[in-house]
């Protein structure tokens, strides 16, 4: 597998590093969530989405990047959009650009924020160096894994919410809650199809230990578990239940899979990922539909 950094530019090498297709994932629940709580266009809200679209998903990324680099060289779906094989000599460009295009934004971050909102952010930063960091490595702690996983993309939503000074009613925990369900079954039925290179490299996840045909069925039901929480919640939140039918039924055909045959997954990874731009369009004509209700 070609590595970058003996081709292309390091410039290239950052921004495939930084998962520009799961950029999305992570801005959208910040400026989601602190645009419907203060109902304007601020400052705050354009350096906070733009925080969480590149530099926070590069620090993700990338630290995952270079210290997964001995499990990415035996990974035959990286080196691409699902992931960058770093040459050595990029490790050190990648943490420092990590470094350097966080650091601004946490500095504005901090400054306009209260107590509570560095409490949140903190906790989101620490989730993010903690998941692949020698010592911390929680990405190879079964279950841990796929908590902090998801706190990366529940995380963004709930600080936006505490930036904006809004409180979290019941209804809110509802769907953080669902989202954050949502989030633990994304990352499980994900790691079930790089068992084989993670047993390789002696790398443990929620997949390696309970196996791949567990993982699945543990996935499936936390989608569903995650539709059933949006039921709870006020008009249009029900509709969003629906919203977790096409991701159970995506993880199905594999609910039987055996070890052997994990990489076969990737099919199913492959429309996860077409999903989120669908639900993504689906998630945002509710928001609209609730801002119109409540507003």
């Amino acid at each position: 597998m070609p590595e970058l950094g003996t081709r292309g530019s390091t410039a290239r090498a950052i921004l495939l590093s930084s998962r520009p297709l799961s950029w999305v994932n992570t801005a959208f629940p910040f400026a989601a969530a602190y645009l419907t709580a203060t109902r304007e266009i601020d400052l705050t809200l354009v350096l906070g989405t733009l925080y969480f679209l590149v530099p926070y998903n590069l620090a993700m990324y990338g630290i995952n990047d270079v210290f997964d680099y001995e499990s990415d060289m035996r990974n035959p779906r990286k080196g691409g959009v699902e992931g960058a094989v770093l040459d050595r000599s990029l490790h050190r460009p990648i943490l420092l650009a990590v470094l350097m295009t966080n650091v601004p934004f946490l500095a504005y971050l901090l400054a306009v924020g209260s107590p509570l909102s560095w409490l949140v952010l903190a906790a989101s930063v620490f989730a993010v160096v903690a998941y692949s960091a020698p010592r911390l490595r929680f990405k190879e702690r079964p279950f841990l894994d796929s908590i902090t996983s998801s706190v990366h993309f529940v995380s963004p939503a709930l600080y936006g919410l505490v930036l904006a000074g809004a409180g979290v009613p019941a209804q809110l925990w509802a769907v953080l809650g669902a989202f954050f369900l949502w989030g633990i079954a994304s990352h499980a039925f994900g790691a079930v199809q790089d068992i084989g290179a993670d047993r390789e490299a002696g790398i443990s996840s929620i997949a390696t230990g309970i196996g791949g045909r567990a993982t699945v069925r543990f996935a499936c039901l936390s989608y569903a578990l995650a539709g059933i929480l949006m039921l709870v919640t006020d008009w249009p939140g029900p509709l969003g239940a629906l919203l977790a039918v096409p991701y159970a039924a995506s993880v199905l055909p594999f609910w039987s899979i055996p070890d052997a045959d994990a990489a076969h997954a990737n099919v199913g990874w492959r429309r996860f990922l077409l999903l989120n731009f669908i639900t993504g369009f689906f998630v945002t004509l509710l928001l609209i539909g609730h801002w119109l209700i409540t507003g």
